[in-house]
């Protein structure tokens, strides 16, 4: 049941996208276990790889705050603030 995932880029949009459809067929509960076994590898493998396109998002954000004369400064993005 590879459909290639692993083998090419994808894109955020689409590995979330393939995730949603896999995480449909396993709720259904009418694949045998072996197809069964194989998507939950393939959606464990594209939730890493959605983590990974997240935390590389988040170093990328910074935040602009007012600099001490008023103009916009840019600063790191803080989770905990």
């Amino acid at each position: 049941m590879d459909n290639g995932t692993e083998k090419k880029e994808i894109s955020f949009e689409q590995a979330m996208g393939r995730l949603e459809q896999i995480v449909r067929l396993l709720e259904k509960g009418d694949a045998p276990l072996e197809d069964a076994l194989e998507l939950f590898e393939e959606g464990t493998a594209l939730a890493k790889r959605c983590g990974a396109f997240l935390d590389n998002a988040e170093k990328k954000i910074v935040r602009l705050v007012k600099g001490e004369d008023g103009a916009p400064v840019e600063i790191d993005f803080d989770v905990e603030e």
